[in-house]
Order: C-alpha cells, then sequence, then structure tokens
C-alpha cells in the first residue's frame, strides 16, 4: 500500500449521517474548543479509494497525535499515526512498513496538542451550506505540506468526515461513521515501532 493510497483518493464525499439544518455557521473557536476535547474515539469509516473504490474499516483517535485505521478485507493495510509518525503497514509485507513524519502531513493539524483554528494563516476557507460547516485549514508555517478540509455537523457538534490534499495535490476523503467518544485505548494500537518490530498490525 502506497502512501498515495492513504493521501491520495478524491475531492468530495457525502456526510455520512443525516444532520439537521443549521442555521449559523460554527465558528472557529466553538470547532477548536470540540477538537481539543475530542481525547479519544473509535467508529467506523469509509475511504474512497484513487481508483473509485470504497475502504472500509475502523478507526481509533487518541489525541494529542494518535490515529489508527484498520482497514477491513480484501483491503490488508494499516495506517497507524503515533510517535511523531504516520506509518503504513501492508500484512503481506514484511518491509516493516512506509513512515513519514507526521507534523508534513495535514492530518498533524488536528492531532496537535492545542487545536488553534484562529491562528494566522491557519484557516483559508470556511463555509457554511445549511447543513454542515466546512473549515479548510493548513500549516501556516509550511502550507506546502498540503490542507485538510473537515466538516463539522451541529446539535451537537461532530467531525464528521475530512477531505486531506498532500503535498503532491492528490486528495482522499474519509467519511466517519458515529463516534464513540471517550473510548479507554491502549497505547500499543499507536507504536508504530512496536508494530514495525514485532509484525503484529492487528
Amino acid at each position: 500500500m502506497k502512501r498515495r493510497f492513504f493521501l491520495g483518493a478524491l475531492s468530495a464525499f457525502s456526510i455520512a449521517a443525516p444532520a439537521l439544518a443549521q442555521s449559523q455557521p460554527l465558528s472557529l473557536n466553538e470547532l477548536s474548543n470540540y477538537l481539543n476535547t475530542l481525547t479519544s474515539a473509535q467508529g467506523a469509516f469509509t475511504q474512497v479509494n484513487p481508483d473509485g473504490t470504497l475502504s472500509k474499516g475502523t478507526f481509533y483517535l487518541k489525541r494529542p497525535g494518535r490515529m489508527r485505521f484498520e482497514y477491513e478485507p480484501p483491503n490488508d493495510a494499516l495506517v497507524v499515526a503515533g510517535q511523531g509518525k504516520l506509518a503504513i503497514f501492508d500484512k503481506r509485507s514484511n518491509s516493516g512498513g512506509q513512515q513519514y513524519p507526521l507534523h508534513r502531513t495535514p492530518l498533524h493539524i488536528i492531532l496537535k496538542d492545542k487545536v488553534n483554528l484562529n491562528a494566522s494563516g491557519m484557516v483559508v476557507a470556511h463555509q457554511h451550506d445549511g447543513t454542515a460547516t466546512t473549515v479548510t485549514a493548513q500549516d501556516p508555517q509550511h502550507p506546502n505540506y498540503g490542507n485538510v478540509k473537515l466538516v463539522f455537523t451541529a446539535n451537537p457538534t461532530e467531525l464528521r468526515q475530512w477531505i486531506v490534499t498532500d503535498e503532491s495535490g492528490q486528495k482522499t476523503t474519509v467519511v466517519l461513521g458515529k463516534l464513540e467518544h471517550n473510548k479507554r485505548l491502549q497505547a500499543r494500537l499507536f507504536n508504530v515501532d512496536r508494530i514495525a518490530k514485532e509484525g503484529d498490525i492487528r
């Protein structure tokens, strides 16, 4: 599984669940506060692949700095963010996975210890379509690293979808199912070095 597989699909996908109409967009302060209180979560996800097919699986989040995507068969991939790295593992390979600095990926923006969408140059678009609030954010110091478009619904505020554009301009869309918050997630799930060494990717 190549990096482009995860960070390079298409540009749009419908929100996973019906949402009540919002009369006003969620403010950047509200969205920053939501992300900062989203310390751990688990749920299903759907990803659109470069060839137009869909991959599904289970998503785990433990902020700051940790994410895990377990893909359902026939996809044998595992994507893990942890220890300052983003690693892509393939069960069929003994190579130890492909690893990249997490700070060079747009996902770093939402995995930071303190998210501040009001920071100068962080948000390049803030839109509202009557149903969802969409924010496009980038690293203001390194806009060449790409950006992430985050889609939120309200009542209550919930992250529903993101579209990552990587440094090469490739896009991927991940749509989240209902999130289970405040999950007790073991640190070993996000230990990139352990997974690379032991080959225990499940």
